[in-house]
């Protein structure tokens, strides 16, 4: 079996996280890929602290297993959410969406490993400089917001540029991908949209069908002119944002914020894909069934070890 310092260090079976996706990584999908031998990971999202406590304990009933955190640090409630990952007893972090050094000395003190979401080497090394125990490298492959570099090219450089593991992210929904990233030198992998179909997932089957429907060229990036882009797919939605988005003339930034205000929430919790963002990385064309989360890890890694030809051959 494919074995890392991933796993080794973090008590798991597999060396791979679920993405920490917003209004889809609850506690029921954590739980549901911590039992599988992964690690679940709750989206904090902009959670208050007692909010996100509350998830926690949820997670808590539902697993004995590790499972993490991601925390967005542009969130007003960071600061809370930052005091209750330490009070709750989490051992994982993972962030994105802002610099964690202000809580890293908390954090490492309490014993948590902190793994940042880097799309660049050069934030990779302010990381490694901060005390992270990983980062997880994730290409604009995948859904959500993404950074321009691909996990082909920005895996391999972050690896050559740090001396802490590199999770590998965006594009891996099957073995073979899950290959590639080891063998660019990656020590474990994140998985989000293949996920969004997992059996414990909780988000409307509105959306999940949208996904298990996708074909290879359904995916669209929007909001690079105000500075964040995000890919998902494409549906009314997009077309109308995009139209927005390329008329600057007629349609002001505020405009654009105030359309995509709620749209996420719209589609994965009340099913509305006509009026929601149905978030997805390229690789939705390639899900093609709902299944357990344990299905879906055991698949991945068996098929892995198949195309390595044998996991000591390749992963440290």
């Amino acid at each position: 079996m494919i074995s890392t310092v991933i796993n080794e260090e973090l008590n798991l079976e597999f060396p791979i996280f679920q993405g920490g996706m917003a209004w889809v990584a609850d506690a029921s999908l954590a739980a549901g890929v911590s039992n599988a031998g992964g690690l679940g990971i709750i989206a904090a999202m902009n959670s208050n602290g007692e909010q996100l406590r509350a998830e926690i304990k949820k997670c808590k009933e539902l697993t004995d297993k590790p499972f993490g955190v991601n925390i967005m640090l542009m969130s007003p409630f960071a600061d809370e959410v930052a005091d209750v990952v330490v009070e709750e007893g989490i051992k994982v972090v993972t962030t994105g969406a802002g610099n964690p050094g202000k809580y890293m000395d908390k954090w490492t003190g309490a014993g948590i490993k902190v793994i940042p979401v880097v799309p660049s080497t050069a934030l990779a090394r302010r990381m490694e400089k901060l005390g992270a125990f990983a980062v997880i490298a994730e290409g604009g492959e995948s859904g959500g917001h993404v950074g321009d570099l691909t996990t082909m090219a920005l895996v391999p450089q972050v690896v050559d540029a740090v001396n802490i593991p590199v999770i590998a992210a965006g594009g891996i929904a099957d073995g073979r991908q899950v290959a590639a990233c080891f063998m660019l030198g990656a020590s474990g992998v994140q998985v989000g949209t293949r996920f969004l179909v997992a059996k414990e997932c909780t988000i409307a089957q509105e959306y999940k069908d949208k996904i298990l429907k996708a074909k290879d060229i359904d995916t669209v990036v929007t909001g690079k002119r105000l500075g964040h882009p995000v890919r998902c797919i494409k549906g009314s939605y997009t077309r109308e944002y995009t139209k927005m988005e390329y008329d600057s003339t007629t349609y002001s930034d505020e405009e654009l914020e105030a359309k995509g205000a709620g749209v996420l929430r719209l589609a994965a919790r009340e099913g509305d894909v006509k009026n929601g963002c149905v978030l997805a990385g390229q690789v939705a064309s390639m899900v093609t069934k709902e299944e357990p989360a344990r299905d879906i890890i055991v698949d991945l890694f068996t098929k892995a070890e198949e195309v390595l030809g044998g996991a000591g051959k390749w992963v440290k």
